[in-house]
């Protein structure tokens, strides 16, 4: 996020819009589905901005706190039409993730919970084989945040989504070509050891051919 806490150099001081920036999520409608990529500090302020009162999933990056740690806030939507209604959000995730998800917020799991607790329910995917929410296909996208870090991006229809990648593993750009929009990652000019900066990132999007 921009401004960082702390610090007055000329982008957190500035005051042109574009330097304040929440942290990275992204929400992608199909149809009668609404996916949210990513629940990080910020998914409160985002769902407030955007009017949202429902969602059909959330699909997780990696496991990170600027993308998991707004994950308590989906209460609020679990309980939008309460006494009527108790929406479970349904997440879904590499193994990793999940399991860090299940533990930072033990008390949505646990047997006997408080009332008023999120209701979670968690869906591992392989990050190598598609799979369906409500009849909309998506296709994970598998690659490496760094040498110790795994990182899933997706494809929905035309449209592909990786952030904090570093590199693709073998074979995943086959299931990026024809893309017409993908959004990706590009930290900075300069090479980074986690994250891919600008140059490698169009050369990305050049070899998958988006439009």
């Amino acid at each position: 996020g921009v401004p960082v806490i702390g610090c007055d150099c000329a982008v957190c001081t500035s005051s042109d819009a574009r330097d304040r920036r929440l942290r990275t999520s992204a929400m992608v409608e199909v149809a009668d589905c609404r996916f949210i990529i990513d629940a990080g500090p910020d998914f409160r302020v985002q769902m407030l901005r955007e009017g949202v009162s429902h969602i059909t999933a959330i699909l997780l990056t990696h496991k990170h706190k600027d993308h998991i740690g707004g994950i308590d806030d989906v209460r609020a939507l679990n309980f939008v039409d309460y006494p009527q209604a108790v929406h479970t959000v349904h997440i879904y995730g590499s193994h990793d993730t999940c399991e860090c998800v299940r533990k930072d917020f033990d008390y949505a799991f646990v047997e006997n919970k408080y009332q008023g607790a999120p209701e979670i329910a968690l869906h591992i995917i392989d990050g190598r084989t598609p799979f369906s929410v409500e009849g909309v296909e998506i296709t994970p996208i598998a690659g490496k945040h760094s040498e110790h870090f795994d990182v899933t991006g997706y494809r929905i229809g035309p449209l592909a989504y990786l952030t904090d990648f570093k590199l693709l593993l073998k074979g995943e750009i086959e299931k990026l070509r024809g893309v017409e929009t993908l959004v990706i990652n590009a930290l900075r000019y300069e090479p980074h050891h986690s994250h891919l900066n600008v140059d490698e990132a169009i050369a990305i999007a050049k070899e998958v051919g988006a439009k």
